[in-house]
């Protein structure tokens, strides 16, 4: 296949009219995931916004601007903010999101000083596989009565309408996944959640109290510079020792539902540098270093846990665009986050967002969900891990059913290991006792030094 030419290089400027365009299409493309993860788990989708672009731009900055990478909320996170919301409020999501920042900055410090070989030993893809599928499985249930049920009761009500309008939902989904080409197959969460939305006007169940009181605002302000002020609000940030007192929230259970997830995320990452690396036709695993990049994702993290957002990752949707387009500058990236960041302050994006019906992203959530499971799957398949061998079906098994299963270990009153951490944490272990840790590794290309070239085998293991 004849490689295809780069339009520009990671350090052009393009002309401001087509800047603009650039930097709204990779904005279009992360915008349905981005604002899904704050949807399913209480948090603001305005902030995420916000903290999705301060974050890209504070990547930019510790990888040199030398990666033009967008990052946005992670899917991975999903289950262990509701369970730090429920045990500690919107503060201890916070928390968690602090501390998922700081193992990637320890991971990040280590890999540059001692390379890559003892993440392989502790994460290889026969542990990081299966609690990849973990995550999403364990979210199924969450798709299905945000499709199924009507919102906001305490009893689970069965409602058709809402169901259709989620199967609906799904189904536009798919065919923009399948059939469109070009842009438009980068952004098929944002058609489907365009299409639910409309079709749910339909059916009666979208409250647009608060988008008309955005529009009544603007109207009544009496001048252009009064509507153009109407237009913008403050999103709820969650501030630390402004909203809450950080050691008053921090608890052992907040540590244990974050940080193994971070630890997976990790192994993403590489998968998403590598994808990129091959598609720039540049080395950003060498130059300007893993250990940067790794960084990059921690210091967008934590600056998303001082505002109030989800934790940040790599987007495979804007790894897309730039495949599609071959405009790798990361002026335009930078121009995508700062979009965000003024999209978080407009009053009206924020509003029509929170009407969004939950059945419109319950029915998102099936295919994105069920997607999660699958690229863990495509993890164990791509690196050839051979599960007729005892060792590695024993360690995926185990880690299946205690992680799906919803097992957990009670250590006291207020603090347990459950689920997805738990099969984590059995995972690593058993991949360090028993015998025949090689056939774990597969053919090595997610970790091995070998990798670090751009002529490897791409591996695209995003979790959004």
């Amino acid at each position: 296949m004849k490689k295809q030419e780069m339009v520009m290089d990671v350090h052009d400027v393009p002309k401001w009219q087509r800047w603009i365009a650039l930097s709204l299409q990779h904005l279009f493309a992360m915008f349905g995931s981005t604002i899904l993860v704050p949807f399913l788990t209480g948090l603001s989708p305005a902030v995420a916004l916000i903290s999705s672009g301060l974050g890209t731009l504070a990547y930019l900055v510790v990888t040199k601007g030398k990666i033009p990478a967008y990052l946005g909320s992670s899917f991975a996170f999903i289950a262990p903010i509701i369970g730090a919301s429920s045990a500690s409020g919107p503060a201890g999501a916070m928390i968690g999101t602090f501390l998922a920042g700081l193992v990637y900055g320890g991971v990040a410090l280590l890999i540059g000083l001692l390379g890559l070989n003892w993440l392989m030993r502790i994460l290889p893809p026969i542990v990081v596989g299966p609690v990849i599928i973990v995550i999403g499985l364990g979210l199924a249930s969450t798709a299905i009565d945000m499709s199924m049920y009507v919102p906001g009761l305490d009893d689970d009500v069965y409602s058709g309408t809402h169901f259709s309008v989620a199967l609906f939902t799904l189904a536009v989904t798919i065919i923009a996944t399948i059939f469109f080409r070009g842009f438009l197959n980068l952004i098929p969460i944002l058609i489907g959640i365009v299409s639910g939305y409309v079709f749910a006007l339909f059916q009666g169940i979208v409250d647009t109290s608060s988008i008309n009181e955005q529009w009544t605002a603007i109207a009544s302000a009496g001048s252009v510079w009064g509507a153009f002020v109407a237009l913008f609000q403050s999103p709820d940030f969650v501030v630390p020792f402004l909203d809450y007192a950080p050691l008053d929230v921090m608890n052992g259970e907040i540590v244990l539902l974050m940080v193994p997830v971070a630890l997976v995320t990790i192994a993403e990452h590489i998968g998403d540098q590598m994808v990129l690396s091959k598609v720039a036709g540049k080395n950003f695993l060498k130059t300007p270093g893993l250990h940067r990049s790794i960084l990059g994702d921690g210091v967008a993290t934590m600056i998303a846990s001082f505002l109030g957002g989800p934790p940040n990752t790599t987007y495979g949707e804007n790894i897309g665009v730039l495949s599609i387009t071959r405009v790798f500058s990361v002026f335009v990236v930078g121009g995508a986050a700062l979009f965000a960041i003024l999209f978080g302050f407009l009053g009206i994006v924020t509003a029509t967002i929170s009407s969004i019906p939950s059945a419109v992203m319950g029915g998102v959530s099936i295919l994105l969900f069920g997607i999660i499971a699958s690229n863990g799957l495509r993890m164990l398949i791509d690196n050839q891990i051979d599960l007729s061998h005892k060792r590695n079906l024993v360690i995926a098994s185990v880690i299946l059913v205690i992680g799906v299963g919803g097992a957990f270990i009670q250590l006291s009153d207020n603090l347990q290991i459950a689920g997805m951490a738990l099969s984590a944490i059995i995972g690593v272990l058993l991949n360090l006792v028993l015998p025949g840790k090689e056939s774990g590794y597969g053919n090595g290309a997610l970790f091995d030094d070998s990798s670090l070239s751009t002529d490897s085998h791409s591996h695209d293991h995003h979790v959004a």
